[in-house]
């Protein structure tokens, strides 16, 4: 019986934590903020204002324009919780004359193969798990971008028009609407730049379809039966500076700094309350010739409460990714986890990435 009710426990979690009337959620769409390519990985996930390839589109559209082959293709696997969780990304982007750039992204986040007990117990009591059936809680996000110069040298700006589709089972499924704004300034040797996600906020219509007999079994055990509603993402503004450094001829030193702001209410980071939150996220990128590059940063600052004694600590995730670039072709590692310090759950995580057509200059 401890097999129908965790497997109960499951499926109540997943769908009880979509419940909404029309409400902002704290850690709404949360897979749309584990962050995309090996390469920002390894570096804690400060891109902000230095991303300058195809993953832009997900970190900064700006960044679309330090593109400089006729088209870049990306792709990236991950597996979390011990290869529960599969995570998947994919992009293709180009630009456009000399003073703009677009590129479309794909994210999935999905846990498969998840036992549906509901059935287990027939109408007369007897256990038969060949009534047990599987079903996947499966979230995507498709992302259409767009990059142009502004008048202002130095000055580029971008924006994302997204959709989401969340799906759990033949249970719930959900479709989001929502927009992202960006900006790059290069002054001198500094590099700023600042995304707005979810500036209009992003609103998730969620729909379920509940059969009487998930009713009933939802009812005896005391767990609250979902409605249809609006699920509504809150905006956050990230800001971001970096610097390129070179050391001697062939070696190379990028320095680079995010500080992400939330307003929906407190949370825990470095800068906390119910109105403002800012968490930081440092990363850097040492390279050889632009060919062999080592990454580290560090990220998801928490204060914790200490087992002994009326004092909290300060913890943090490290990060690290390794990169090699050959001609049309490069290959980022990164070894980072979803920010579960205390369980050191780290994956690999491998992405590629294609310049094709490359432009003479």
């Amino acid at each position: 019986m401890s097999f129908l009710r965790h497997s109960l426990i499951l499926l109540s979690l997943i769908l009880a934590s979509n419940l909404s009337f029309s409400q902002v959620r704290k850690y709404s769409n949360e897979f749309l903020n584990i962050g995309v390519g090996a390469k920002a990985l390894g570096m804690s996930r400060a891109q902000t204002a230095v991303v300058n390839d195809l993953t832009a589109g997900y970190w900064n559209p700006a960044g679309l324009l330090g593109i400089e082959s006729d088209f870049q293709v990306n792709f990236m696997h991950a597996e979390y919780f011990a290869g529960i969780a599969k995570y998947d990304y994919g992009a293709f982007a180009k630009p456009i004359g000399d003073d703009a750039a677009i590129g479309i992204s794909f994210i999935r986040f999905g846990i498969d193969d998840i036992p549906n007990t509901i059935n287990l117990i027939d109408a007369t009591g007897n256990i038969n798990y060949n009534r047990v059936s599987t079903f996947s809680a499966t979230d995507y996000g498709f992302l259409a971008s767009y990059a142009k110069k502004s008048k202002i040298e130095g000055l580029n700006l971008g924006a994302n028009a997204k959709v989401v589709y969340r799906q759990v089972g033949d249970f719930a499924k959900a479709w989001g609407f929502g927009l992202d704004l960006g900006a790059q300034y290069k002054i001198k040797d500094w590099q700023l730049g600042a995304m707005f996600k979810d500036v209009t906020t992003t609103v998730n219509s969620w729909q379920y379809t509940l059969s009487d007999r998930v009713v009933e079994v939802f009812t005896l055990t005391g767990n609250d039966i979902p409605q249809n509603g609006l699920e509504i993402t809150a905006p956050r503004l990230i800001l971001g500076g970096g610097r390129y450094i070179p050391i001697k001829q062939k070696f190379g030193l990028m320095l680079a700094l995010d500080l992400e702001n939330t307003f929906d209410g407190q949370r825990n980071t470095v800068i906390s309350s119910k109105a403002f939150n800012m968490d930081p996220y440092f990363g850097f990128e040492a390279n050889y010739a632009q060919i062999v590059f080592l990454r580290g940063g560090l990220g998801n600052f928490q204060k914790v409460k200490a087992e002994i004694g009326n004092f909290t600590t300060t913890i943090f995730q490290p990060n690290f990714g390794v990169g090699l670039h050959l001609k049309s072709i490069t290959i980022d590692y990164a070894l980072t986890d979803i920010g579960d310090q205390s369980a050191a759950l780290y994956s690999n995580i491998f992405s590629i990435k294609l310049d094709l057509n490359k432009s003479e200059k």
